[in-house]
């Protein structure tokens, strides 16, 4: 059985976890967001997400 998660949703699980149980305020979790936005705009976008897709690349061929 294969159950595919948008990456986007995965992470706002951690945020929503992060600030109910860890205390982490709310307004620290839309900073994060807001320089993630930021990042895209940058030269380090392709970096980041070629990082990311081989970390999931490694995750998923983990559990194949």
């Amino acid at each position: 059985m294969t159950v595919s998660l948008p990456l986007v949703v995965v992470l706002g699980f951690f945020a929503w976890g992060a600030v109910k149980f860890l205390g982490v305020r709310t307004w620290v979790v839309v900073l994060i967001a807001l320089f993630g936005f930021y990042l895209s705009q940058t030269l380090l976008a392709p970096a980041i997400e070629s990082g990311t897709r081989s970390g999931v690349d490694v995750i998923n061929s983990s559990h194949a």
